[in-house]
């Protein structure tokens, strides 16, 4: 576990950001940023020993925010329905870059980008590897996301050059945990006796619980470089929407169906190849279906 470390990370109220922040505040100086439009959520985030200040990436005035930080972890991203590509850019790619700018003292600097960057293939059995193509695939509920997130990857290999920041982009897969995650709406969804919604069948995934990527945070700093570092984010294991729904109905109790309804031109199956991430991170501790267990006990009590 990182110790000592000066820490900034970015979107602190966000589903993977928030439970991050909270395991590393107990061993470093951890500060968070977000817009905290809700004053709720900015206290919850004071209350685990982080020090927040608002900032809206849009902007990037990173005003009343220190510049020496140790290590930047930039999870913040625009995931919005709305067709307005030049704001999503704007936030998604511009914005990192401007952080990484402000943060250049930082001994490394990961940044999150996604596993929708990748090119749709017609097999869903697919594991993308991290030099497959990019492009990204249609999404109905996000439609400027994988180009804003590619764009961004695009700044961020320029800017670790630019200036000399060790950085790791990280292409999270399906993350999931008591504090939310596709895995957990779909518990939602099965709680609410509504039919979970799939694009294909079989959809495969490669879910990642959230204990595991806030152990592996370490390793794939300890993984950034100049040129930067390009790795998938995902688990160990292959599990798709069908499989982990049913397991959902079993835990439950509660009837569990799954409804395919595909979406042209997106994504079949989305597998994220593990080899270089086991390489810098060892394997995973938590298999799956621990993992959603722990996640129906803690959003079930």
């Amino acid at each position: 576990m990182l110790n000592g470390e000066k820490i900034l990370i970015t979107g602190v109220t966000g589903q993977i950001a928030f439970p991050m922040a909270e395991y590393l505040a107990r061993q470093n100086d951890v500060w968070g940023i977000a817009r905290f439009g809700d004053p709720a959520a900015r206290q919850r985030v004071d209350d685990i020993g982080v020090t927040t200040r608002p900032c809206d990436l849009a902007t990037s005035d990173f005003d009343g925010i220190p510049d020496d930080f140790t290590c930047l972890l930039h999870l913040a991203a625009y995931q919005g329905s709305e067709t307005d590509f030049d704001y999503a850019i704007t936030v998604n790619a511009e914005a990192a870059g401007m952080l990484m700018q402000h943060c250049s003292k930082a001994k490394a600097a990961l940044i999150m980008s996604t596993s929708s960057v990748y090119r749709p293939v017609d097999d869903p059995q697919h594991a993308f590897v991290e030099t497959d193509p990019v492009g990204g695939g249609a999404s109905p509920w996000a439609p400027t996301y994988a180009v804003s997130k590619i764009a961004e990857e695009a700044v961020v290999r320029q800017n670790a050059r630019a200036l000399n920041l060790p950085t790791v982009l990280a292409r999270m897969n399906a993350s999931y945990g008591p504090n939310g995650g596709l895995l957990a709406l779909n518990l939602d969804t099965v709680l609410a006796d509504e039919a979970v919604r799939a694009r294909w069948d079989p959809c495969p995934y490669s879910p990642i619980f959230q204990g595991d990527i806030n152990e592996q945070v370490e390793a794939l700093l300890d993984a950034a470089s100049v040129p930067a570092t390009i790795v998938n984010w995902g688990g160990d294991e292959v599990v798709s929407i069908q499989e982990w729904t049913a397991y959902l109905g079993e835990l439950t109790g509660r009837r569990a169906e799954v409804v395919v309804a595909e979406v042209p031109g997106s994504h079949k199956g989305m597998i994220s190849d593990p080899t270089k991430r086991l390489g810098l991170t060892g394997p995973c501790k938590v298999g799956w279906r621990d993992g959603l267990r722990r996640t129906v006990e803690a959003r079930t009590r």
